[in-house]
This record gives structure tokens, C-alpha cells and sequence, in this order.
């Protein structure tokens, strides 16, 4: 899933949460994924639901849109797993330690990834990998990376 659309970033975490529940065997992805749902108890009735596919999270509800939240977190396990950017693992861990668990150094760094994200798209350019590294060990409380 290198560029999926809304639609197929939607159904897969659905049939993922629901060949979770079904016990159903999954992939290597889908099993991460469906650890990152079940650290997420507030989203497994929006996975279930009825409009699951079809509703809308604008930003001015004021509501997270919740695959969007579990796409990045997803994106992260994935950088991490491969250390990239590299230092992210070294970073994380040490956030992990400061931020007092998994699930709440894992929120500061997509916070840093979003950041990011948003500054790409807003620039039209790419993301900036020693900017996002950075952000993420200056909230680690670790000095930025030397050039």
C-alpha cells in the first residue's frame, strides 16, 4: 500500500478489526494493525459501524479522524522496524522512556510526523526526514542531530 486511496486505507482496517474478532489468521501487516486498533477502544464501534466507509472527520469538528491516526501510527511501527529515518529507534526508546510508555512516545513522534506532513503538502515538496528526526529527539529531551 504505497498510495492508497481514502477507500482502501478505510476497508483495511476494517477487515482487519473484523478478521480480528472473527480470529481469523492474518497477515504480518494486519496483525500490527491490529494491535494499533486494539490500543484504540474508542475507535472499534466506528470500525463496526454502519458509515464506517462514508464519514467525515473535517478538521474544524474538531475530531481526530481516526485512520488517519491509525495509518500514521502504522507508518511508524513501520520506521521504526527498519530504523528510518535513521536514529528514529534510538530516539523512540529514549521518548518511550521520558513519556513514561509505548503508547505515549508513539503519539509524540506521530505528532512530529504530522507536522511534517502537513509542511510537505503545504510546501508541495517532500518530507524532511532530518527535520521530523529531529523534532522527535527534541521532545526525547536529546540534542539535534549534527550536520
Amino acid at each position: 500500500m504505497f498510495n492508497p486511496t481514502r477507500e482502501q486505507v478505510r476497508e483495511f482496517f476494517i477487515d482487519v478489526w473484523r478478521k480480528y474478532q472473527a480470529k481469523e489468521v492474518l497477515s504480518a501487516l494486519e496483525t500490527v494493525a491490529a494491535g494499533i486498533v486494539l490500543e484504540h477502544p474508542e475507535y472499534h464501534s466506528l470500525l463496526t459501524g454502519q458509515d464506517a466507509m462514508t464519514r467525515e472527520f473535517p478538521p474544524e469538528g474538531g475530531q481526530t479522524n481516526p485512520f488517519l491516526h491509525l495509518s500514521l501510527h502504522l507508518a511508524i511501527e513501520e520506521q521504526l522496524s527498519i530504523d528510518q529515518p535513521p536514529g528514529i529507534r534510538t530516539a523512540f526508546e529514549t521518548l518511550r522512556r521520558t513519556r513514561g510508555g509505548r503508547h505515549n512516545a508513539m503519539h509524540d513522534v506521530l505528532e512530529c510526523l504530522g507536522e511534517t506532513m502537513f509542511k510537505a503538502l503545504r510546501d508541495k515538496g517532500s518530507p524532511d526526514g532530518a527535520a521530523y528526526l529531529d523534532s522527535i529527539r527534541r521532545r526525547a529531551g536529546m540534542p539535534p542531530v549534527a550536520d
